[in-house]
């Protein structure tokens, strides 16, 4: 049996330009936002005195809540053949929060304006996942959605950088939080170069709908629950960076080890992509499982710099995997017309689960320690990656791992 989506395309074949331009928008927006992810915790712990367990919340709601919004911008893209328009909206009302973040005065406040950036991420992810996939053969989707989630970490190295740069200048956090509206704009402009995409039908099948996503059975369902499970202990990435801060580096120290690591990350996602498409996207998604949770066992147990930057370095390819191999493996599974449906579907199940994620992770570290904290985020990992094999096995697809 010939596995599909071995040999990862012919030498030399190239991306269609919609996934190059899906990229600059990203490196643009990410540019904008990392300017201000990486110092969130520590505004909100530092400066508006919150606790752990209210940065949890903050991230927890507005992720879950913003991430119904995934499905129903998928569903309708589908419907209505339109992809471009719910992104300019999406990625206009993250750009739009960022003011009310520089100008915030209290976490609640701050959380208002995190629902609307996440509520924005919400309406643009979908279809712009949608016009990656329909850009771009099977064969080549692992390659794809590799170089887009390079060019998007791309970004997010440069917003940290240049927030550092900022702060070595003397310049404090809500300023950066001003002057991160520029990139932002550029991102909106590059949204007109996109071009739409054909939506292909399914003849005689339902229309898009919420309960038509929902409603795949076989692999896909399969794959929501293993995506599930895995997100509850797939924390906000915040948690790590008050891990470095909690190991003694300043301010700036943590925006720096975040842009390591966004460099690292930007470096492999495009050739872990590609290789994903050689040897598998199957057999790598389930090797991801065991990989997250040695790293996170990792940030359990560190207690020094050179622990948390090692651990922050190896996080980079699991990163690549989850934010690109991932999807193109969600995207074989997908039917013909319910690709930004589909996609909305995977997206929404992630984002809601990370409320509880956040949650657990938080109150975790405040009542027992980090150690307890990372190391549940672990433990339910490794609980996907079982899952996922039985899934696979139920299928009778573990000699060929790569075939979906």
């Amino acid at each position: 049996m010939k596995r599909i989506g071995a040999g990862g395309g012919r030498a030399g074949e190239k991306l269609d330009r919609n996934v190059w331009m899906a990229g600059f928008v990203s490196l643009f927006n990410d540019i904008s936002s990392e300017m201000v992810y990486p110092l969130l915790p520590l505004f909100l712990t530092g400066v508006l005195k919150a606790s752990r367990t209210s940065l949890g919340l903050v991230e927890g709601i507005a992720e879950a809540t913003a991430s119904l919004l995934k499905v129903f911008s998928g569903v309708l893209s589908d419907r209505f053949h339109n992809r471009k328009l719910p992104m300019f909206l999406g990625y206009g009302l993250s750009l739009a929060a960022r003011p009310f973040i520089a100008a915030a005065g209290s976490w609640p406040a701050v959380l208002g304006a995190r629902f609307v950036d996440r509520a924005g991420k919400g309406i643009r992810t979908a279809p712009r996942d949608a016009v990656i996939a329909d850009s771009a053969p099977p064969a080549l989707r692992g390659k794809a959605f590799g170089v887009h989630r390079g060019m998007d970490t791309a970004g997010a190295a440069l917003g940290p950088a240049l927030a550092m740069l900022m702060l070595a200048a003397a310049f404090d956090m809500r300023t950066v939080f001003w002057w991160s509206i520029l990139p932002g704009l550029v991102a909106l402009l590059l949204i007109t170069l996109i071009r739409e995409t054909g939506v292909p039908t399914q003849p005689g099948g339902p229309a898009p709908s919420v309960g038509a996503a929902f409603g795949q059975k076989g692999a896909f369902r399969d794959f929501l629950w293993v995506t599930a499970l895995f997100t509850l202990g797939n924390s906000s990435d915040t948690f790590l960076l008050l891990k470095a801060r909690s190991v003694g580096f300043s301010v700036e120290a943590v925006a720096g080890v975040y842009l390591l690591f966004n460099l690292f990350y930007a470096a492999v996602a495009g050739p872990i992509g590609a290789m994903a498409d050689r040897w598998g996207l199957g057999r790598v998604v389930l090797l991801s499982f065991p990989y997250y949770a040695a790293v996170y066992l990792g940030f359990a147990l560190a207690g020094g710099p050179v622990a948390v930057v090692v651990l922050f370095l190896l996080y980079g390819p699991f990163q690549a995997v989850e934010e690109g191999v991932k999807k193109a493996y969600v995207s074989r599974l997908i039917p013909a017309g319910f690709m930004g449906s589909g996609m909305g579907a995977y997206n929404a199940v992630k984002g809601v689960m990370l409320l509880p994620a956040s949650l657990l992770t938080g109150i975790l570290w405040d009542r027992v320690g980090a150690t307890a904290a990372f190391g549940a985020d672990a433990a339910l990992a490794l609980g996907a990656g079982l899952l996922f094999a039985f899934c696979l096995g139920r299928r009778r697809e573990r000699p060929d791992l790569g075939r979906e």
